[in-house]
């Protein structure tokens, strides 16, 4: 039996490949979190001094230095000591090592192995819902994607273009297999998605004078309406500002956030966006099915 029919007839084994398969992705999904907010900083300020420093300054040395997702090598940022590959296996070697760096012991983020751990678990949930194939392949990507965004939202308040403006894109061309919605459903998703926030985004500012939300939203939500269609987008919106609005409000109460301080809505338009991926028709029916049987 090859690998692929083993999938194929196998639940439980697809299950737990895709558990292990999304462990490993969430190792990277931690370099692309910590890496690419560094290096759009760094290619903002190399363009910025390009255009405003004179001909005789000279670019900084950091600007300079080679800085991408592979290079340079996973390395302690307190004693520079390289990470081997053994040192890098998802959770394991977290566990292993004890939480703390093999060479100079410095406590390694608990962040590192927990994001790994839920990027398997939310990748095992979606093979739960579709069979071994390309619709489970896809969704797999967006679901990476979308905890990518959501997590570099978190902590820099950005939704990077380097991620939207392809899912955008990748979203249309599927359409055209009716992978997960028709073409039509997926362009008029899209410039609905956009357009909507961006309407609200303008009358907000106009009442308030201020920004309620960031350009990158709008990309995310015209995103996901591309891959899903335009018929999800109400139920996006609404699951989105409802756990937004919860977790906001717990963030204020527990945690004594400013309430002045903006709060991320990407993470949240994004799980809302991926419920919808998993249980968006499912949640249309009943809810229909509620409403028309009163």
């Amino acid at each position: 039996m090859t690998i692929h029919q083993f999938l194929q007839s196998s639940p439980a084994g697809l299950v737990a490949s895709t558990f292990v398969l999304g462990c490993l992705i969430g190792s990277f999904v931690n370099v692309v979190v910590h890496r690419l907010p560094i290096m759009l900083r760094r290619d903002w300020k190399r363009q910025c001094d390009e255009l405003f420093a004179d001909d005789s300054t000279s670019a900084p040395d950091e600007a300079q230095q080679a800085f991408n997702l592979v290079i340079p090598g996973s390395h302690c940022p307190r004693c520079k000591h390289k990470i081997r590959a053994i040192e890098n296996i998802p959770i394991l070697s977290y566990l292993f090592l004890r939480g703390r760096c093999a060479n100079c012991k410095q406590p390694i983020p608990r962040r590192y192995p927990l994001v790994e751990f839920f990027c398997g678990v939310l990748s095992a949930i979606v093979a739960t819902q579709f069979e071994y194939g390309w619709p489970l392949l896809w969704a797999l990507l967006l679901t990476w994607s979308l905890l990518s965004l959501s997590l570099i939202d978190f902590d820099t308040q950005y939704l990077p273009d380097l991620i939207t403006l392809p899912l955008l894109w990748s979203g249309l061309l599927l359409s055209l297999w009716s992978v997960y919605t028709t073409p039509e459903n997926a362009i008029i998703g899209a410039a609905a998605g956009y357009l909507s926030l961006w309407l609200v985004f303008q009358l907000f500012k106009l009442l308030t004078g201020k920004e309620g939300m960031g350009y990158g939203d709008f990309k995310l939500f015209a995103a996901l309406g591309a891959w899903l269609g335009w018929k999800f987008l109400p139920l996006i919106i609404v699951l989105s500002s409802f756990v937004g609005a919860v977790a906001g409000i717990l963030l204020i109460l527990v945690k004594g956030r400013d309430k002045n301080i903006p709060i991320p809505f990407g993470p949240y338009l994004a799980a809302a966006g991926w419920i919808a991926l998993l249980w968006g028709q499912d949640i249309l029916d009943l809810y229909f099915r509620i409403y028309f049987t009163r």
